[in-house]
């Protein structure tokens, strides 16, 4: 399992959108210079981001990005999930059935059991993180993240 640069990108981007302190939000080349990114790819990014609901464009000569909605109302598994999707889904199996048009294991297939556990693990895990969890120090998002692992996750019988 990899994290794709998008996803990368596209949640470092808005972090630092969040953390804006002008009213005006961050502009398409203010974003490129402070993330190191060219212009082309963080116009994509925040066009991703745009569409999904997450910022909004001002417009005008000192315009930018700001967020659409408040940090905290803003989870992060809603903002992997629009820049990449997710790990797994119920599309899975049909998409890696080898050459045949149905898996052999469609009706009785361990690896699905651990694919859709770990799906569910991770979404429980980055539900519970906001946007305003981790625009902050790496030191105050690491004792909130750390925080969350202590806390015990519940798994359903039928995950």
């Amino acid at each position: 399992m990899k994290i794709t640069a998008q996803e990368e990108f596209g949640l470092r981007i808005l972090i630092r959108i969040a953390g804006c302190q002008t009213r005006e939000g961050m502009s398409i080349p203010q974003l490129s210079k402070s993330e190191g990114l060219s212009s082309h790819y963080v116009a994509k990014l925040t066009r991703r981001l745009r569409m999904a609901g997450f910022i909004n464009s001002t417009p005008g000569y000192k315009g930018g990005y700001v967020l659409a909605k408040p940090a905290k109302q803003i989870r992060i598994r809603e903002v992997l999930k629009s820049l990449g999707g997710v790990l797994f889904d119920q599309d899975f199996c049909g998409l890696h059935a080898g050459g045949l048009n149905l898996c052999t294991n469609s009706v009785d297939c361990s690896a699905r059991s651990l694919w859709k556990m770990i799906q569910y693990t991770v979404d429980q895990l980055l539900d519970k993180i906001t946007l305003h969890d981790m625009a902050s120090t790496e030191k105050e998002s690491t004792k909130f993240l750390r925080q969350l692992l202590e806390q015990k996750i519940e798994f359903p019988l039928d995950a």
